[in-house]
């Protein structure tokens, strides 16, 4: 099981990461979360060479990664302990990143029903919006586990 860890030291002391050790996430990141004061999930992470392109601006691959990341963790409480996957992200690409900025997410769930999670967001440095984006996500089970709702229901 993926475990979140809090960040003790640096930069991003007091934030939110998942130890993923062996992963893509692990590679390209590390991502950091935690919630604005007014509850709503913000995302971040600073610019290294690696996330650039041969313009020595970010790839637009690393722009669309963190979103996909960004759009779990605003999604988070309506996830409900479910698992999930990405069923569609749609982005429009508006400015650059450059190493060295801090590069953050923020959005909204725009609706959630009992199996699709529809969420929006934006991905900028400072005041530059870099990319705005939307996405769906698709709750399920872990094969072998009953949803939360009827595990709930039987215990009765």
């Amino acid at each position: 099981m993926v475990q979140k860890v809090t960040v003790t030291e640096g930069e991003f002391a007091g934030w939110q990461m998942y130890d993923l050790q062996g992963t893509f996430d692990q590679v390209v990141g590390p991502f950091y979360f935690r919630p604005d004061a007014d509850g709503r999930m913000r995302c971040a992470f600073r610019a290294e060479a690696k996330h650039m392109n041969a313009g020595h601006r970010m790839h637009g691959g690393c722009l669309m990664t963190f979103a996909d990341i960004a759009l779990f963790q605003i999604a988070y409480q309506e996830m409900e302990g479910a698992s999930g996957v990405t069923v569609s992200l749609d982005s429009t690409f508006i400015d650059a990143a450059w190493v060295g900025e801090l590069v953050e997410a923020t959005g909204e769930v725009v609706r959630a029903g009992k199996s699709l999670i529809f969420v929006r967001g934006q991905i900028h440095a400072g005041e530059r919006i870099l990319m705005t984006w939307s996405g769906v996500i698709r709750k399920f089970q872990p094969r072998g586990q009953a949803p939360a709702a009827e595990t709930a229901v039987s215990r009765q």
